[in-house]
């Protein structure tokens, strides 16, 4: 097939979807298909012109972050009527809105961590909740402009990716262990614990070798990982999501089955070399390769 792959774009995640983008582009061709990428600019009218002239049969969504994760993107492609991977726009749109997806995942059971959401000029008036909380944009993937408020922080954070117009998530922090699961077409594949040498699992420690090491399977009790897969794979159907998704959680062992609280849903997942989706999908005997052809396939049986 003619498969366009988008990576680039122009969100804080630009320089991981171009390594996301390069290995999925690499991928497609291994398996024989007529691979162009494109490095999407703002401008919606050049998007669709270069679609236009283009033509491909799939689109192949690299994409991270702003532009491309958040329906934007979405919403263009369907206008053009093209077929692409990943979510659908609705499920991008929801996904990408982080106390949204929390509360519609609460109404199905799944715990996440108290918080609320807050500008960036109220940080002025205090602490939003009793330390220790994090910060975070409600909108942006990757853990970037997050931080953590300690017990004992007198001085309210600061961060240089926020600004007037950014909307924070404040949540209670939950002491112990990151565990993340990824999901493809609906399914579970295997429970991660992702052990950082960073203060928490950040943008670095995501996308820079040596600064995060994969525990594949988790070591975590049966119960926590049947429950950890099994809020994965609801987030990714009561969303509308579809394609592969990753789901992430922290769990405190200090309260057994009640410790483990839902955090967010990433629906266009990492995929460098490091990344997690790719990893599981090789635990569960599926190479690079094949779970990109896979994702092509799922787009075009979806169209």
């Amino acid at each position: 097939m003619k498969i366009t792959v988008l990576l680039g774009g122009w969100s804080s995640e630009r320089e991981v979807s171009l390594v996301s983008g390069a290995a999925c582009a690499d991928a497609l061709t291994r398996l024989g298909h007529d691979v162009t990428t494109f490095d999407p600019p703002r401008d919606p009218a050049a998007i669709a012109a270069a679609m236009r002239a283009q033509k491909p049969d799939v689109v192949f969504n690299a994409l991270h972050g702003e532009g491309g994760e958040d329906g934007v993107m979405q919403a263009l492609l369907d206008l053009l009527g093209l077929r692409y991977t990943h979510s659908p726009r609705l499920a991008s749109t929801v996904a990408m809105d982080k106390p949204l997806t929390k509360a519609v995942l609460a109404m199905h059971g799944v715990r996440s961590p108290e918080g609320k959401t807050l500008s960036v000029a109220q940080l002025a008036d205090g602490h939003p909740l009793p330390r220790p909380y994090v910060l975070k944009p409600a909108a942006e993937g990757s853990s970037v402009g997050i931080a953590i408020v300690r017990e004992g922080d007198n001085t309210l954070p600061t961060n240089d990716g926020w600004d007037d117009t950014t909307v924070l998530l404040a949540e209670r922090f939950i002491a112990g262990r990151e565990l993340t699961v990824a999901v493809l077409g609906g399914e579970a594949l295997a429970v991660t614990e992702i052990v950082f040498s960073t203060e928490m699992f950040d943008y670095t420690a995501k996308y820079t070798a040596g600064h995060a090491r994969h525990v594949l399977p988790a070591d975590v009790p049966a119960s926590i990982a049947t429950l950890a897969m099994r809020w994965a794979a609801t987030a990714h159907d009561v969303l509308g999501c579809a394609g592969a998704t990753r789901s992430d959680f922290r769990w405190d062992p200090k309260q057994g089955d009640d410790g483990l609280f839902f955090l967010e849903i990433n629906t266009q997942p990492g995929m460098t070399p490091i990344s997690l989706v790719p990893e599981q999908a090789q635990h569960r005997g599926r190479s690079f390769d094949e779970l990109v052809g896979w994702m092509v396939e799922d787009a075009c049986q979806r169209a």
